[in-house]
């Protein structure tokens, strides 16, 4: 799928730090022409005033993939999708999510640093884990759109008996597009690194006790309050790949401040 990818690449002596800031308010227009019947007048109006030529490609790719409506193209454009995503990503993949979307092809690419949780009303403080939990069940829908395209619901406190003893995941899903089971446990403080050794025990469970045949290997999110990323880059050294410690939010983001902390990431002043 061709969306308006020319403009994208073609900027002939720029380099890819600069491509990312690169505004060019005129180019909505043949950007739209690229994508005729695709997109409804309401989506077009809603994207026009996206300043920054990268974010806009993705939100037209975005809309176009997921057949957003109007409403959900609003939504995400509210809560930050763009910048959510392209902060776990080097500058190489940021082009490529603007010009292609977010492509779930690998682990990798349906995780999020951080996750807002907004639409679950809690106090902005400190909710115990089965608040949480309760919370995110009551708002499953909605959980499921800020987890992305794929997420199928399996099972919360899900019982995994090993040597005669029970543990139980806080929340089970499976990836149709990955091809994967998916497992979530809520941490209501900063992570600490039993809980990756218990993730990683839960990864090895489901790989081998509950994959079928065609299934893929399991991947595991430690969703967090907070974290120490020197100390999750310390436990899980050597460990699976398809571990990963996200922090999730009560608030919506303000995008500037996403936007800032993309740009300082890239090494912007």
């Amino acid at each position: 799928m061709q969306i308006a990818y020319w403009s994208l690449m073609s900027c002939s002596g720029y380099s890819e730090q600069q491509q990312l800031v690169t505004t060019n308010n005129g180019s909505g227009f043949s950007i739209f022409q690229a994508v005729p019947g695709k997109l409804s007048w309401s989506h077009l109006v809603e994207i026009i005033n996206i300043e920054n030529e990268l974010e806009r490609n993705f939100y037209i790719a975005e809309a176009i993939n997921n057949s957003w409506g109007y409403r959900e193209l609003e939504r995400q454009k509210e809560r930050g999708l763009f910048y959510q995503l392209a902060l776990s990503k080097d500058n190489t993949e940021i082009l490529h999510l603007a010009s292609k979307g977010n492509q779930r092809e690998k682990p990798q690419d349906i995780i999020k640093n951080t996750y807002f949780l907004d639409f679950l009303d809690l106090p902005n403080s400190k909710p115990s884990e089965k608040t949480l939990e309760d919370a995110l069940i009551e708002h499953l829908e909605e959980f499921l759109l800020e987890l992305g395209k794929g997420f199928a619901f399996v099972g919360r406190q899900y019982r995994l008996t090993i040597d005669n003893n029970d543990y139980y995941a806080d929340l089970v899903f499976y990836h149709i597009i990955l091809k994967c089971y998916v497992i979530i446990d809520l941490k209501s403080g900063k992570v600490r690194h039993e809980d990756i050794g218990q993730m990683n025990m839960y990864l090895g469970y489901f790989a081998i006790d509950k994959n079928n045949e065609s299934d893929n290997p399991p991947i595991g999110i430690i969703l967090a309050a907070d974290k120490n990323d020197i100390m999750v880059e310390y436990a899980t050294y050597g460990m699976d790949a398809k571990l990963f410690v996200s922090k999730y939010q009560l608030y919506l983001p303000d995008i500037e401040d996403l936007r800032n902390l993309l740009f300082n990431q890239l090494g912007h002043k």
